[in-house]
């Protein structure tokens, strides 16, 4: 099969960082789906994986952590699904990503693909979905009733991928008011279409710039980016018994837990992978959020986070859309589609 892979961490300028190479097709395990990919999106955990995966000599690492294809084979100890089924994923760490043609990926973590939605609209969606998802309902235990009546929540990077999902859930299915930030005209307006009812400047104080924009103490404050940064202007704005969610890496001891405790705020982590990863009992959730989306965005509640088509899915291409990401400009998600002739 084709796929786009790398043999050594490289820069994304070096032409050899991700290269177009023929691979054995894969075996589906037990609980597998193997699936034709049809459509892939790229994520900042792309660019970290190019920098970081080292595979054996002899071998190759394949990326790409967000895919739409068709599932062609089941593994015997399948339910969920049937050769023929449209199927949206965001995939494993721990296994091959999907910058491939062909791709085995549990059925627990793969949902059925929104109706409504072409290959490449749906393949920017998974990844960013089931992040925005765990950290609102799972991790910060965001309630969708009256619970939230009057209370807020602040998206520190809300134009990205993740902070994009992040806002349509929050608007679809909590009371909550969505402060979001951004830096540029373009980010701003971006934020306010997919439902912010307030952005704020990022580039300035935080705490300074939801003040002076006269909103409450957010009782919730989500980091997706530069978290270092801007936490201690976190701990500063949050209100009183407020919960912290991050899911990047700070660089080690750049954060002060000690800042939220006069607040007794709290501090959740995000990684879309753990389920999957640990084997958790409850890893079919990622089953379940994904079709519960689906169908969000078939009733027209939900969009895709699409904004840029960068052709068929090979390395120029791909290398292409790490640049772009790695140059903090990107808004929404850039995808690709197809293998060519």
């Amino acid at each position: 099969m084709k796929a786009v892979a790398l043999e050594t961490p490289l820069p994304v300028d070096d032409p050899a960082c991700l290269r177009d190479v023929e691979l054995p097709d894969p075996k589906p395990g037990p609980r597998d789906l193997l699936v034709e990919v049809r459509a892939v999106s790229v994520n900042p955990l792309d660019t970290k994986m190019r920098m970081r995966s080292r595979p054996k000599p002899g071998q190759w690492a394949v990326l790409g952590w967000d895919c739409a294809g068709v599932v062609r084979a089941v593994g015997p100890e399948v339910s969920l699904f049937a050769p023929g089924d449209r199927v949206w994923y965001a995939g494993a760490i721990d296994r091959p990503g999907c910058d491939s043609e062909l791709h085995c990926v549990d059925e627990r973590i793969v949902g059925r693909m929104p109706s409504s939605l072409d290959f490449p609209a749906a393949a920017a969606m998974p990844l960013t979905t089931i992040t925005a998802w765990e950290m609102l309902f799972d991790r910060l235990r965001v309630g969708r009733g009256e619970e939230e009546e009057g209370r807020s929540l602040l998206v520190i990077g809300g134009a990205g991928g993740v902070g994009s999902m992040m806002i349509q859930l929050a608007r679809q299915l909590t009371r909550l008011q969505v402060v979001a930030t951004a830096s540029r005209p373009e980010t701003e307006r971006w934020a306010r279409e997919l439902g912010a009812h307030h952005v704020v400047d990022h580039s300035k104080p935080l705490a300074a710039e939801v003040r002076a924009a006269g909103l409450p103490a957010p009782d919730y404050v989500v980091s997706l980016t530069h978290t270092a940064h801007h936490y201690p202007q976190v701990a500063e704005l949050i209100a009183p018994q407020g919960r912290f969610g991050l899911i990047d890496e700070p660089p080690a001891g750049s954060i002060d837990i000690g800042l939220l405790k006069r607040k007794c705020g709290s501090l959740h982590w995000e990684s879309m992978f753990t389920r999957s990863l640990m084997k958790t009992p409850d890893m079919v959730e990622q089953h379940r959020l994904l079709c519960a989306v689906a169908e969000l965005v078939d009733a027209g509640r939900i969009r895709s986070t699409m904004t840029e088509h960068f052709g068929a899915i090979d390395a120029a291409n791909l290398r292409r859309a790490h640049a772009l990401l790695e140059s903090g400009r990107a808004i929404g998600k850039v995808v690709l589609e197809g293998f060519g002739g």
